[in-house]
């Protein structure tokens, strides 16, 4: 049940009105109730759309990556709003239905990919990584790939947070 739910033209301004039509066009919804529902916030929607997009999809990690690690967050969190929405961009980054099954379950990946899921694991279950972990990670990614990797997960499982305490529902059951 929302405990916020998705804000009017009024409610939002017109900037994040807008935006969140946008949004709601691109997934094929009438609306997008997470823009609409954070566009109540006003100038901290625009801050954190900007923040976000910066991460995905214009960020420096693979796009195939990106949806990796969120998808896993989304997943340990329960999150069924953040993991439907990119189940969906997972496909479209080349992640087909057998390598989603394969981010749910953490197994059966190549050492670069295994390593960011455990990393992204641990970060939602322990909020650290371990040592051994972390130079397993800094062996197939950069300092500039690691910092960033570290602000996607946690921004998606802050994002699943938010999701959750404002009651935000999936715009398709």
């Amino acid at each position: 049940m929302a405990r916020v739910t998705p804000g009017s033209l009024g409610q939002q301004g017109p900037v994040n009105f807008l935006i969140s039509r946008i949004g709601a066009r691109v997934i094929g919804a009438p609306d997008m109730h997470l823009f609409s529902t954070l566009g109540r916030g006003r100038r901290l929607f625009l801050g954190w759309l900007g923040y976000s997009a910066l991460l995905m999809p214009f960020g420096s990690l693979r796009r195939s990556e990106s949806e990796t690690v969120i998808i896993r967050v989304a997943h340990l969190r329960g999150s069924a709003y953040e993991l439907g929405h990119h189940r969906r961009i997972g496909a479209r980054a080349g992640l087909d239905a057998a390598k989603q099954d394969a981010i749910l379950s953490g197994t059966g990946w190549d050492a670069r990919s295994a390593a960011l899921l455990r990393a992204t694991t641990e970060i939602v279950e322990a909020r650290a990584v371990t040592d051994e972990t972390w130079s397993e990670l800094a062996g197939h990614f950069d300092e500039r790939r690691l910092v960033e990797f570290v602000m996607l997960a946690t921004q998606y499982d802050g994002l699943a947070t938010a999701i959750d305490t404002l009651g935000i529902v999936p715009e398709r059951p």
